[in-house]
């Protein structure tokens, strides 16, 4: 469980680098809770094909977090801010 959260907060960190074609298949697998044989079924490719897209995926999410830290910044920040309402200005600074 831990992990999948870690997935969907890179991917909203970095989601926008994926191509539309992964962003599909990650919202579908994460978000709508579709199996891999209901996205094979639904995307007409093999259940195979689906499993390794979504280990390239979260491969990509992962170098991302790798060379840019920011989910790692964004850690940091949150430990050492106190005040809420800095920390939502803060927050919101990272969503532009």
């Amino acid at each position: 469980m831990k992990e999948r959260l870690y997935l969907i907060t890179l991917y909203d960190l970095y989601g926008n680098l994926l191509t539309d074609k992964q962003q599909t298949y990650f919202e579908e697998y994460y978000f709508n809770n579709l199996s891999l044989s209901e996205m094979s079924e639904l995307y007409e490719v093999s259940r195979s094909a689906i499993g390794k897209s979504l280990k390239e995926i979260e491969s990509k999410l992962n170098n991302y977090e790798d060379k840019l830290k920011i989910y790692n910044k964004l850690n940091k920040v949150n430990r050492l801010i106190k005040d809420d309402s800095l920390k939502t200005k803060i927050e919101d600074i990272f969503k532009d």
